[in-house]
């Protein structure tokens, strides 16, 4: 007995059936052909969830690999490379003092020099010959002064001034007691004449007698008279005889002023003289100190001026370090601060201190055609130096901070995140963003004040498409 067909049920018997299915038969059967009944959804469901995952797993974003490094604790120094050279701290350079010809100079650089030795020779001829022709002019001046004495008036002429000063106040003196005596027998006669008249006129005498006291009197006032101009004479002469002396006196003082000529002329000649007695010796150069010879400036014989310089001396081995950094630097750096070289060797010291910073700048173009400020720093060496010269290059290392202990990061897991830094810590396989405050740094670490510990791990050089969060793995 053949099998029966099973009826077709669907889920929906209310929908109707689709247009492309056949119409139904008699006795169940739909043109001949068997239909199947579908299975539940869950199948389809999960099928489609584990194609999901296996899509999402295909495309999952790989780790990207990243350098680690490890905070941890230990020293620190902060330093500002820069060049330097060498410098001798005592330098001479020996000019010439006077202008003259020199002879050739028989050193050469590098040879040893003691205090006072002969390093250079002018010709002295020009000089003694002006120094001889100063004393000439100079004994000329000493004989004129000393011949200003023969000029005064002698002393027997003022001697013999006196005497007719003295003879012409005795002859005045002579003629004041003639006038005097005149004029008392002028009186005399006058007084005789005038009795004489009193009795003519009383006839007691005769005429004679009164013409002859008359002529008395007239012949007394003729004397009388001629003593007064004996006195005038006489007054005359001593007046003659004091202006005499006092012409031979002045005469006697004249010459003072030609001593004040003549005793400054010496004086100019005596300071003329000693200058060039002084040029002379100078003629002969020698060496202000010992050391050794750096530079030649003139070897050769020819004719030099005054203040051309020679010979640059020093002693290389009292030397000091120059350090020329930008004046933005020279802030940080310090008196007492320590100086590293990279050059190493025997000779060479290891280190240096610096003494002090410059207060001045000066302006220095650049390899890059800009103009810098520049400071240099000066520091005195903590051995001296037996293979650096005078004016060798040193590359230096001025530490300005260092620590012994501090907690401190690489410079290159460092990253502005705002207006703060930042790095990426490794956590779990991923990459976590974190906010750090750092303090002193160099140019390979920086010293972490908080934010991070010791012993975590940070990203280094963090590639720009590395997120917060995302998954990392060390190279």
């Amino acid at each position: 007995m053949e099998n029966q067909p099973i009826p077709f049920q669907t889920e929906a018997p209310s929908a109707p059936p689709t247009p492309s299915a056949p119409p139904a038969q008699p006795g169940g059967r739909t043109g001949g052909r068997r239909r199947l009944k579908l299975p539940k959804p869950w199948p389809y469901f999960l099928a489609g969830l584990g194609g999901v995952i296996l899509i999402g797993w295909l495309l999952r974003p790989s780790p990207i690999a990243v350098d680690l490094a490890t905070v941890e604790r230990g020293p620190l120094q902060v330093t500002l490379a820069a060049e330097g050279k060498t410098r001798v701290r005592d330098r001479y350079i020996v000019s010439a003092p006077v202008a003259g010809r020199l002879a050739r100079i028989d050193l050469d650089t590098g040879d040893t020099v003691e205090k006072d030795t002969l390093v250079a020779q002018l010709d002295p001829l020009p000089y003694d010959s002006e120094v001889r022709s100063a004393q000439g002019r100079l004994q000329q001046l000493q004989a004129e002064l000393a011949g200003v004495e023969t000029q005064r008036p002698k002393t027997a002429a003022l001697d013999q001034a006196q005497a007719r000063i003295q003879a012409a106040q005795a002859n005045r003196q002579a003629a004041q007691a003639q006038v005097t005596q005149a004029q008392a027998d002028l009186a005399q006669a006058s007084r005789d004449r005038a009795r004489s008249q009193s009795l003519f006129t009383d006839g007691a005498i005769s005429r004679q007698q009164l013409e002859a006291d008359q002529l008395t009197e007239t012949r007394q006032q003729q004397e009388l008279e001629a003593a007064q101009e004996r006195l005038e004479g006489a007054i005359a002469d001593a007046q003659a005889a004091a202006d005499a002396l006092t012409v031979l006196q002045a005469e006697r003082s004249d010459p003072d002023y030609l001593l004040d000529a003549y005793r400054a002329q010496i004086m100019g000649v005596e300071a003329e003289l000693a200058n060039l007695a002084d040029q002379a010796q100078r003629t002969n150069i020698v060496a202000p100190a010992a050391g050794k010879v750096l530079r030649l400036y003139q070897e050769s014989a020819d004719f030099v001026q005054a203040g051309a310089p020679l010979v640059e001396m020093g002693d290389p081995t009292d030397s000091e370090l120059v350090i020329d950094i930008l004046s933005t630097d020279a802030v940080q750096v310090q008196p007492g601060d320590r100086v590293t070289l990279e050059q190493q060797g025997a000779g060479i010291p290891p280190s240096a201190t610096v003494r002090y910073v410059e207060p001045s700048a000066f302006t220095e173009v650049s390899a890059l055609g800009v103009e810098e400020q520049r400071v240099n720093v000066i520091a005195d060496w903590s051995a001296p130096p037996t293979r650096l010269g005078d004016g060798y290059r040193v590359d230096t290392q001025i530490v300005v901070w260092s620590s012994d202990e501090v907690l401190k990061v690489p410079v290159s897991a460092l990253f502005r995140c705002q207006q703060a830094w930042c790095v990426f810590v490794a956590h779990q396989g991923q990459a976590q963003q974190r906010e750090i405050t750092i303090d002193q740094r160099n140019a390979l670490e920086a010293v972490v004040k908080s934010g991070l510990q010791s012993g975590d791990q940070v990203v280094l050089y963090p590639p720009d498409n590395l997120n917060d969060r995302q998954a990392i793995k060390d190279r």
